[in-house]
């Protein structure tokens, strides 16, 4: 990945992921977890993180965010043959004493398809599964633990080791 820049996602991922890690003992007590895009140079991030901090900026002033919210209206997302020809594919790193494995969850339309069957599934997983007992605010993994990972695996979603390596 010569020439790639690994940059931090300002998203909710490792905040849930790090509860997670933090509520269970399998992840163990060294557990840490980062969030990264990898995009193509310095030209590239410098031009993300330019474009994610204006937009978060523009969307404070009331008369950008009606602006941005009059962009689509609900109803405008992308066509079905749009949907059918997008995809996603996440890859996790973890390194562990000498050993590191990658993994990769990928799927079609994360936007819509996969995101709504997503959904479907937890709920349907937390009505007819045995799931783990636990109650108040938890994470996905403490609420639904594998049954979860199965039931999106049996809707398609694919969970795979790509690269396990030792030293």
């Amino acid at each position: 990945m010569s020439g790639r820049w690994a940059v931090p996602l300002p998203t909710i991922d490792p905040v849930v992921v790090r509860r997670s890690a933090r509520a269970l003992a399998e992840y163990g007590p060294g557990f840490r977890y980062g969030h990264f895009a990898v995009v193509g140079g310095l030209s590239a991030a410098a031009a993300g993180i330019a474009g994610i901090t204006g937009l978060r900026a523009l969307s404070q002033l009331p008369p950008a965010r009606a602006g941005l919210l009059r962009l689509k209206r609900p109803g405008e997302g992308p066509t079905e043959e749009r949907r059918a020809a997008s995809w996603f594919r996440v890859r996790f790193v973890a390194t562990a004493r000498e050993r590191t494995v990658v993994t990769e969850v990928s799927g079609g339309d994360p936007g819509y398809d996969e995101t709504a069957k997503m959904l479907a599934e937890s709920a349907m997983c937390l009505v007819l599964d045995d799931v783990p007992a636990a109650a108040g605010q938890l994470t996905t993994v403490q609420a639904m633990g594998a049954a979860l990972t199965n039931r999106l695996q049996r809707a398609g979603l694919a969970f795979r080791v790509r690269e396990p390596r030792d030293g």
